[in-house]
């Protein structure tokens, strides 16, 4: 029941919406009524019947009538089923070409389902006596041929091999996984460590082949079997009229594309086994072809042959010794052989490496890490560091992730580019090396593999599904590679403390080290540190963590060290972390900035690199201690009631220099004050609390494609100090209190502003530049006493006869080099 606007009730039926439904619902009951006489349909009930049942949603606690569900009921349970049609054509077309970004994974697909083969033949000689056979046909392997004159490309296992009804079960239906058919035969708890799951992976031999030919033999069958296809919606099987040839296995025999030839070269397979297969549980075994050199005897046509070559040599080693000559004579008597190149044939083991993140850390020793580091990377160098672990939880994985000892030569050349570094793969097969996801940028140098038998990748298993996934690995995988490289850090410490203690006698004998702790992450630090402070800004969630790991020299030694020895080593009146960034330790030294840090033994904190400068911005504070940069306005120290008179003091008698500074040099500054930095130098430019310091202006303007006209507002403004002890703003401020318009007062304090602006290592703008070097150039004149209006000197007069005679002497000279006699001899 609602209110119309003369504020009377009515009833919803009377509502202008409820009588436009009834009116709708009439008219499809008379529509549908019609419609089921026009086609006879007596067996269905009229829709006007079914909408009269129905109800109109009023309120939220009305029920259903029961009669509506139980119609609804009666006409599914009378309904028929059907079954979903594919067009094979199409199916197969989808299945080749769009499921695979590259032809070259059909060997990767190959080579699992051979591994498949043989787990399962495995897993079932453990139960079966008797299923491996004798001799040759025994051994669990798989074999590669490459046929390049028939166009074909087979690859062979010994594994549990197909009857005929396994040939049209598993390859004539599709995505019908042989795989998943002999896991779900055994109980949930059987260790079976398989890879196929979709059953179509078989099919990708088509991205490369014309027509692919199957020969197969299983125990469970005497007869062997071929099964043929060439992708279109037929496939023919027909006995193998050579008999049982295999033994036990499977052949696939390729008919490979004209454009797909390159699978034919030995290099190429020899590549993709290793790239894609390099630790499958079985040997996989490459039939290759070389020419060697051999000695052979030569014949009578070579014998002559050879002697003629003797008399051409014994003609030009007629100055030879007489027992060299005998040496030969008796060489000739010997039979007479040449060397001839013949082509050898032989298995070659392509995958020698074994999958060592597989096995329990504690069996594995510190020289097969290093061995798995230099084959997985390919650096001919050892790992600095390594990490080993099993994660358990959402998502199980097994890993082991290294740091490399020394930076890639380009990897500063491009932060943001793609690197491939970490290997994922699933049970042992490489799928992909292209995750972004898997480890943050900063932490893009380490290399290392991920093995997962869980995770949710699609059909071409070339991706992951699930976003939430990756995050879960890359979250646990970036704990991991943190705690490892502090760990390498914490080794640092202890050995320093170690250091220490020997050095107040209490060495330890007999003790011998290996590789030098200490020195591990100093070289880590040199190689990668600005990646860390890379993270720093970009990782909030580990930058408490990030932070423990920064080292930095501090005016206290050239050593770097971390902020919580820096912490450790405060005066116990001290609040704050105090830095300065620059060019170089010696510049920021000698900085005006930090005289009086200095002076009250105050240690300072040095960044010399650019990326510094960015990195302060996202570490305010470490340990609840603020980071404080010297070179900004209002050093905070601790001052006493007598500093704070004395201020007050020289804020009265500089009073007349503080405002005569004010009105010249006017908005080039925004404050002028009395100095807390200064000590020695009479003068100092600091920047403003908020916007960029001096370092970080010339960053920016370092960039190559930055424009300044849209950071303007960024420059920060610069504030003039002055040092009321020094005896040149002593006599400045007597001159200015004597005349307030003197212009070599001017002249003086302008200069003095330019050079302190050099100092603080802000640039000049151009004007101020011409300014500066004239002003430099008055007093060097001025020094010199050169009148300023002096003219210029004039040039000296050289003698004719003299050009005439050097004239001369370089016609000579040119004559000498172009070999013809001077002109006196001739």
């Amino acid at each position: 029941v609602s209110a119309d606007r003369s504020g009377q009730r009515r009833r919803p039926s009377d509502s202008p919406e409820m009588r436009a439904l009834v009116l709708a619902t009439v008219l499809l009951a008379q529509a549908a009524s019609i419609a089921a006489e026009d086609v006879r349909l007596k067996d269905v009930p009229a829709v006007a019947d079914a909408l009269a049942d129905a109800r109109v949603g009023l309120k939220a606690d009305d029920t259903a009538p029961a009669t509506g569900d139980a119609k609804a009921t009666a006409a599914k349970a009378s309904g028929e089923n059907f079954q979903f049609q594919a067009d094979v054509n199409k199916l197969m077309d989808i299945i080749i070409n769009s499921l695979y970004s590259k032809k070259e994974v059909f060997l990767r697909e190959l080579i699992s389902n051979a591994s498949d083969a043989l787990d399962k033949i495995r897993f079932m000689s453990l139960t079966e006596e008797g299923v491996l056979g004798e001799g040759e046909q025994a051994k669990l392997e798989m074999k590669i041929v490459a046929d390049k004159d028939a166009k074909t490309l087979s690859i062979i296992d010994r594994g549990v091999g197909m009857t005929r009804e396994d040939l049209i079960q598993h390859l004539g239906t599709v995505a019908q996984s042989g795989t998943s058919s002999f896991i779900e035969a055994f109980s949930e708890g059987a260790d079976v460590n398989l890879i196929g799951q979709f059953g179509v992976g078989f099919y990708s031999v088509y991205l490369v082949a014309d027509t692919v030919t199957v020969t197969s033999k299983s125990n469970d069958d005497e007869k062997q079997w071929i099964w043929e296809s060439s992708a279109d919606s037929t496939f023919s099987i027909y006995e193998d009229p050579e008999g049982a040839t295999l033994g036990r296995g499977t052949q696939i025999t390729l008919h490979l594309k004209e454009d797909c030839l390159e699978f034919l070269e030995e290099e190429r397979l020899r590549d993709l086994v290793k790239h894609y297969s390099e630790f499958i549980n079985f040997p996989i075994y490459l039939y290759t072809t070389k020419e060697v050199e051999e000695e052979v005897l030569a014949d009578d046509g070579d014998d002559e042959e050879a002697d003629e070559e003797d008399e051409d040599e014994d003609e030009e080693d007629e100055d030879e010794d007489d027992a060299e000559v005998e040496d030969e004579e008796d060489e000739d008597d010997a039979p007479k052989t040449k060397k001839v190149k013949r082509t050898v044939s032989d298995w070659e083991l392509v995958n020698d490496a074994k999958a060592l993140w597989t096995r329990n850390p504690a069996d594995i020793e510190e020289e097969e890490y290093q061995a798995f580091y230099k084959t997985l990377s390919k650096d001919h160098q050892g790992a600095l560091t390594y990490t080993h672990f099993n994660a358990e939880g959402e998502v199980e994985f097994k890993s082991i992730l290294y740091v490399p000892t020394d930076a890639p030569p380009d990897l500063y050349q491009d932060y943001y580019k793609k690197v491939k570094n970490i290997k994922l793969y699933v049970r042992r097969v490489m799928i992909t090396d292209e995750f972004d996801e898997l480890l943050p940028r900063y932490l893009a140098f380490v290399k290392g593999v991920v093995d997962s038998d869980s995770l949710p990748l699609n059909v071409s298993r070339e991706m992951l599904q699930q976003n939430k996934v990756l995050k879960v690995i890359g979250k646990k995988m970036t704990r991991k590679v943190l705690a490892m490289i502090k760990s390498m850090a914490d080794a640092e410490k202890r050995d320093d403390d170690e250091e220490e203690e020997e050095e107040e006698g209490e060495e330890e004998e007999g003790v011998e080290k290996g590789e030098d702790e200490s020195k591990k992450y100093a070289k880590f630090w040199a190689a990668f540190g600005k990646y860390i402070k890379m993270g720093l800004m970009e990782d909030s969630s580990n930058r408490t963590r990030l932070a423990k790991l920064l080292r930095y020299a501090t005016s206290k030694t050239e050593r770097e060290i971390s902020l919580e020895e820096y912490v450790s080593n405060m005066k116990e009146d001290q609040k704050n972390i105090y830095y300065i960034s620059g060019e170089s330790r010696d510049q920021l030294l000698k900085s005006p900035a930090v005289e009086k840090l200095l002076a009250r033994d105050i240690e300072v904190i040095l960044m010399t690199e650019a990326i510094d400068e960015y990195t302060v911005q996202h570490l305010t504070e470490f340990e609840g201690k603020r980071l404080i940069n010297a070179a900004r306005e209002g050093l905070k120290l601790d001052e006493d009631e007598k500093e704070k008179k004395l201020l007050d003091v020289y804020k009265e008698q500089y009073a007349p220099l503080l405002g005569f500074i004010r009105s010249t040099l006017g908005g080039r500054v925004d404050k002028v004050s009395i100095s807390k930095h200064l000590v020695s130098s009479p003068v100092l430019v600091t920047t403003a609390d908020y916007g960029w310091t001096a370092q970080m202006e010339k960053v920016m303007k370092a960039q190559a494609f930055a424009d300044n006209s849209k950071y303007e507002f960024m420059k920060a403004k610069r504030n003039f100090e002055i040092n009321p002890r020094h005896p040149l703003i002593v006599e400045l401020n007597k001159k200015v209190e004597a005349d307030s318009e003197d212009a070599q007062a001017t002249d003086m304090l302008t200069s003095l502003y330019m050079a302190s602006v050099l100092q603080a290592g802000y640039q000049l703008s151009p004007e101020d530049v011409t300014d500066f070097v004239g002003r430099v150039t008055n007093v060097v004149t001025t020094g010199l006493g050169v009148d300023p209006d002096a003219e210029l000197a004039p040039e000296p007069e050289i003698p004719e006869e003299e050009e005439e005679e050097e004239e001369e002497e370089e016609v000579e000279e040119e004559e000498m080099d172009e070999g013809a006699a001077p002109k006196d001899e001739v």
